[in-house]
């Protein structure tokens, strides 16, 4: 269904108190400037399916202000109802159907429910069994308390306490991914599911007792088994995202849009008719990325770069061409993509966001598109032509409220780590603390763009080096990634630094240092790059993704040189990298996604299908 933009709004009171409990400096003020264009109609004939005439299409939303929330207003649309946001404590108590999509960290959550006094109207509705849908971290509020920055005290209509995932047994934290349910009881929202994945992102979850097992109504394991929905009367909450679990059960209809169909119209539930399905543990995933910048006249287009180069080797020398942005990454998610992932390399990095195409790239691809997205390049702190300051967070909350699930940071975290390791201490300035705090560390995800540098003897540099499993041209046995950041063309040090390929400037830190650092910090996510290997097609380099994998807690995703499913295959049973990356060859369609799926489950690597 091709969609429009909507509007949406939260009360100045709610604005307000967002404001002062995420931080005690002016932060976020931009989602008051909200693009509001009107949603003026749908046609009903083009949605999946549509509320039926014998309830009401109308459902309440508690949007408290922080995070991504455009997809599941768009599921909701896509759905065929409409949405009226929560101004008041009373809006809740007066609302038929309720769906709270908690988003970001668990106190600043609780902080604007108290002090809106929407936490005393939640429980009032809930107690009174209301229909009630909490998400991700709505279902974690129910909760008694939370560690997470804690303790902090939830709403406490579910016993238990809400703890960080142990990664002392290999686990990865944050749990990032799609992985199966273990259906405990009839919750009729999950019963179009089967076995089928869905998606999580989290570094907290509730585990299941003897206290509150009448309200499990599934569990997932990650680790251990932690509790992945409840249901109690027409009480249901989830851990994982029905909005991002996009994949075909029957017809049209995803498992993520059955679990919101179930809940906003329970009387049109058919007959099951379920595809088969295969979950059985987290799924290793396959992102498709798209380079996004604009071309010599102006246009907004996919490219692709050798080695960062992104010009073609022409007399014109023009900005390679391979499609727009939405209809591919439209095309990505009927393919199978598992997530989706911008990376802006166009000229805005020195006025973010003025950068209104990419967003409105992002708004666009939220429409139709239900599996995450997310989008990196300029996202950092700057100062506007007329002397405004707008920090990092201010500028990741533009890109989260425009349907940006993950934001990556690249040169800002290379600048943030070589002041660490110079201090060793925290100052809570940098973006990455910044939006990790706010939004957690789930949200941000740090690229990771190195070289390889050989050497003779392990002793040569201060760094981490490896012997390599391929000897270099001189025959040298050992090497160290040396990391990069880019430099924008209009900064003063573009023309007197030592750059490498695509414009990027060699710094003294190691990809391995750097990998310890910002996970320090509070990065979720690791987005590994190789500039030797980038656009070569000749397979990731699994020396580098193997040492940064093995020495960080949190997901590695693997990215740069991809060029057969065999090389995809690889770097899963050769490394820990959770997911692996590829642009070109799908841009091409040298490589199907589903023949890179298709390939790792012959293999016996878990996928989503």
């Amino acid at each position: 269904m091709e969609g429009v933009p909507y509007a949406y709004t939260t009360s100045f009171k709610t604005q307000s108190f967002l404001s002062s409990a995420l931080s005690s400096s002016s932060i976020i003020t931009i989602h008051q400037k909200r693009h509001k264009t009107i949603l003026k109609s749908i046609s009903r004939r083009n949605l999946v399916i549509c509320a039926s005439s014998g309830s009401s299409s109308v459902v309440k939303l508690l949007d408290y202000g922080a995070g991504n929330v455009r997809s599941l207003r768009n599921a909701i649309h896509y759905l065929g109802f409409e949405i009226e946001d929560v101004q008041t404590p009373k809006d809740i108590l007066d609302a038929e159907r309720l769906i709270f999509p908690g988003v970001g960290a668990f106190a600043s959550a609780m902080d604007v429910l108290v002090k809106t006094g929407m936490a005393e109207a939640l429980c009032s509705y809930i107690k009174n069994d209301r229909p009630f849908l909490g998400i991700c971290l709505g279902l974690q509020l129910l909760f008694e308390s939370s560690e997470e920055n804690g303790p902090v005290n939830g709403l406490g209509l579910i016993p238990g306490v809400v703890g960080r995932f142990n990664s002392s047994n290999g686990f990865r934290v944050p749990h990032i991914g799609w992985n199966a349910l273990q259906i405990t009881k009839d919750s009729e929202i999950l019963d179009d599911i089967g076995d089928h994945h869905v998606y999580f992102v989290h570094s907290y979850r509730a585990m299941p007792s003897d206290d509150n097992k009448e309200w499990i109504s599934s569990t997932c394991n990650y680790g251990d088994d932690f509790i992945a929905s409840i249901r109690r009367g027409n009480v249901h909450a989830v851990q994982f995202h029905p909005e991002k679990s996009g994949g075909k059960i029957f017809c049209a209809l995803n498992v993520g849009l059955s679990v919101l169909r179930r809940f906003l119209d329970p009387k049109s539930q058919g007959t099951k008719n379920l595809t088969q399905g295969k979950a059985s543990k987290l799924a290793k995933r396959v992102i498709a990325c798209l380079d996004v910048r604009t071309n010599d006249k102006g246009d907004l287009v996919v490219t692709k770069g050798d080695q960062y180069d992104v010009r073609e080797h022409t007399k014109e020398n023009e900005v390679r061409n391979l499609g727009k942005p939405v209809e591919l990454a439209g095309q990505y998610y009927k393919d199978g993509a598992d997530e989706v992932s911008f990376l802006n390399i166009t000229g805005f990095r020195d006025f973010p966001l003025g950068d209104l195409p990419m967003l409105q790239v992002l708004r666009r691809t939220s429409e139709n598109v239900f599996v995450p997205l997310t989008v990196g390049g300029g996202i950092r702190d700057f100062t506007d032509a007329n002397g405004r300051h707008y920090s990092s967070l201010e500028v990741a909350s533009e890109y989260f409220r425009s349907g940006a699930d993950k934001i990556s940071i690249g040169s800002d975290a290379v600048h943030a780590a070589e002041e660490y390791m110079k201090t060793k201490v925290k100052t809570g300035k940098s973006s990455l603390e910044q939006i990790s705090k706010v939004y957690g560390n789930q949200a941000v995800v740090v690229s990771i763009d190195p070289r390889r540098v050989y050497l003779k003897s392990p002793n040569d540099v201060q760094f981490k080096t490896i012997r390599v499993t391929k000897p270099g041209p001189s025959g040298e046995e050992y090497a160290w990634y040396q990391c990069t950041k880019s430099l924008s063309y209009a900064h003063p040090e573009w023309l007197s630094v030592p750059k490498v390929n695509g414009g990027r400037e060699g710094r003294p830190i190691g990809a391995y240092e750097l990998a310890k650092v910002v996970e320090e910090l509070g990065a979720g996510e690791i987005l590994l790059n190789c500039i030797d290997c980038d656009g070569q097609g000749k397979g990731f380099d699994i020396d580098l993704i193997k040492l940064i994998s093995d020495a960080v807690s949190i997901p590695v995703i693997a990215s740069s040189g991809a060029g057969a499913v065999e090389h995809f295959s690889e770097v899963f049973m050769k490394t820990n990298a959770s997911a692996a990356l590829a642009a070109g060859i799908f841009h091409r369609k040298e490589v199907p996604i589903q023949s890179v799926k298709g390939h790792l489950s012959k293999e016996g690597i878990e996928v989503r299908i």
